[in-house]
């Protein structure tokens, strides 16, 4: 069962060429941000370092919700590009262009492109959570086992 969230979105000036997020394919779960660097000035961003590339668009994710971006597979096996926080995180009051911190984890300098698609994007309901302190916490088999404990 699907069902489809209304997300208002804005292009920034200057954008109208670049597509809005988009599924790539049918039964896709993140859409494709691409990069609104200008078409004579692509960024390239050397081994080790980090670049904040722009999208183009403002949107308005709602109240009880998160856009979760994410690294695209193909960039990171084929380039080593990644994200430094991935998943980044754009809040419910954020009204600012997105924009993708990308990092270049391979070898070689990579060089992004207008219009080249350089994340994905997923929007996710996020619940409000309200503490409830209590003097001890319910037994679980693993207990307070941490990094590695369950031996998998």
């Amino acid at each position: 069962m699907s069902s489809i969230l209304t997300v208002a979105i804005k292009r920034l000036p200057g954008n109208d060429d670049l597509p809005l997020p988009d599924y790539q394919s049918a039964y896709a779960a993140g859409m494709d941000l691409h990069a609104a660097v200008p078409a004579d000035a692509p960024v390239t961003i050397e081994p080790g370092a980090i670049a904040l590339v722009p999208c183009g668009f403002a949107m308005a994710v709602p109240i009880g919700y998160e856009a979760q971006v994410r690294p695209r597979s193909g960039l990171a096996t084929k380039h080593g590009i990644s994200m430094p926080n991935a998943p980044g995180t754009i809040d419910a009051d954020y009204r600012g262009q997105v924009q993708v911190p990308l990092i270049n984890h391979g070898r070689l300098p990579f060089q992004v492109t207008r219009s080249m698609r350089i994340a994905q994007m997923i929007l996710k309901p996020v619940p409000r959570v309200q503490w409830n302190e209590v003097a001890e916490l319910p037994e679980t088999e693993r207990g307070a086992g941490g990094f590695g404990h369950t031996g998998r």
